[in-house]
């Protein structure tokens, strides 16, 4: 790791946020070659604390590559899931689920997988191992940033009085963004009044890379295949969609009546399950950043857009805007130009903010077309999901969208 910058040794673009969008476009643009800062308010070891975390990613195809160029999807320490087949369902809990369904498998598109399961802290421990090993980034964590940006260009001043000169500055810290705030640009916010709960489950049946996707009146309940872990050899993340007051109830009960519930959601199609490790809860609400750029910064990731996990797209997106973001910042410090040049910056926002729109209305409309009850919908969305199931074209075209393609 280098020293940190000095003023009079500025770098390109200093990243404020470490996380995974964050982490990940450090990494890419390193690669191209670009000065880079990364700074985070929290410290980053090596390694994250042993203890199993049943938190994990859904990594697209594409985004698969993405991870590959930021040379890291060879160091993850452990095995990713493949996601071989999707199968889509509705129903009522405790109850089978409707006969009218939608599967999708990956080898009758000639591919491997639709994606891979990927642990939370194997992605962290990968970006925090890969941004402390690279020469041509200064990593600043913990610490606390303040940016100056004027049409010359920007600093990045730290608390403890480091000061980085840059050209970019890239915020990444997440829904809440100090830097999008302080830039004045305006987030339009879309609550759902409902919570995720996710964690992991041990399971008595093998899942053979089949990814269940059950939609019930409260929300959608995901099963994602997972990779044989220390603590199971048949595991799965689960990503459970309930109303807020419903989810709290949930989260009070004791594991193994918290466990009945989720097998009354999930069925007996894997057979006995166990829960692995703890329980995470997050209120569910999207939302969409006006502008992804104002002067000398741009917004990727979470502090740009938020969606409903209905489709397990947020990171992927987040992903997708580093990789846009690194390109063209690469070709600009490899042509000898401005990397924080406000063309630059629009075609960033041209090219990712409509994609990420349209991402979110169509997460919005799956919500709200099957989180309902009523009779007339239940029984439209079963024949649409029947037809489309008939419809070779139309699966694949919305296999290629979730892959990334």
């Amino acid at each position: 790791m280098v020293e940190p910058p000095r003023r009079e040794t500025p770098v390109d673009v200093c990243v404020i946020g470490a996380g995974p969008v964050g982490g990940v476009l450090a990494c890419l643009l390193a690669g191209r070659s670009v000065r880079t800062a990364v700074v985070d308010r929290a410290r980053l070891p090596p390694m994250e604390h042993p203890e199993f975390d049943g938190r994990c990613y859904a990594i697209a195809a594409g985004s698969r590559a993405i991870l590959e160029r930021a040379g890291l999807w060879d160091a993850l320490p452990w095995p990713s899931g493949p996601i071989r087949e999707i199968r889509v369902s509705d129903g009522r809990v405790g109850r089978p689920a409707s006969r009218l369904h939608l599967h999708f498998s990956a080898n009758a598109i000639g591919e491997e997988a639709f994606g891979w399961m990927v642990e939370a802290r194997s992605l962290r421990m990968a970006i925090n191992a890969r941004l402390h090993a690279t020469p041509a980034l200064a990593v600043f964590a913990p610490a606390d940033a303040a940016a100056e940006r004027t049409e010359s260009g920007a600093v990045v001043r730290l608390g403890d009085g480091t000061a980085i000169a840059c050209r970019l500055v890239v915020a990444a810290e997440g829904r809440d963004s100090p830097l999008r705030r302080a830039a004045g640009i305006p987030v339009t916010r879309y609550p759902y009044g409902q919570t995720g709960l996710v964690g992991a489950i041990g399971h008595e049946r093998p899942h053979r890379g089949i990814a269940l996707e059950h939609f019930l009146p409260s929300g959608p309940f995901a099963q994602l295949p997972m990779a044989q872990t220390d603590a199971a050899a048949n595991a799965s993340a689960f990503v459970w969609t309930e109303r807020t007051a419903i989810a709290e109830r949930l989260l009070a009960l004791e594991p193994a009546e918290f466990t009945r519930e989720l097998a009354r959601r999930l069925g007996d199609h894997l057979g006995r399950i166990t829960l692995l490790g703890r329980r995470w809860s997050y209120r569910l609400g999207a939302l969409h950043a006006h502008r992804y750029a104002a002067t000398r910064l741009a917004l990727v990731g979470d502090a740009a857009h938020g969606i409903h996990p209905i489709a397990g797209q947020g990171l992927n997106l987040g992903l997708r805007d580093a990789a846009a973001l690194a390109e063209m910042v690469g070709d600009a410090v490899a042509a000898g130009a401005d990397c924080g040049a406000a063309p630059l910056l629009r075609r960033y926002q041209a090219m990712r903010r409509p994609a990420n729109f349209g991402m979110l209305l169509a997460t919005d409309g799956l919500d709200r077309l099957f989180s309902t009850d009523r009779p007339m919908v239940r029984l439209a969305r079963d024949l649409g999901i029947a037809a489309v199931d008939r419809l070779a074209p139309a699966k694949r075209f919305f296999v290629r969208g979730a892959m990334g393609g």
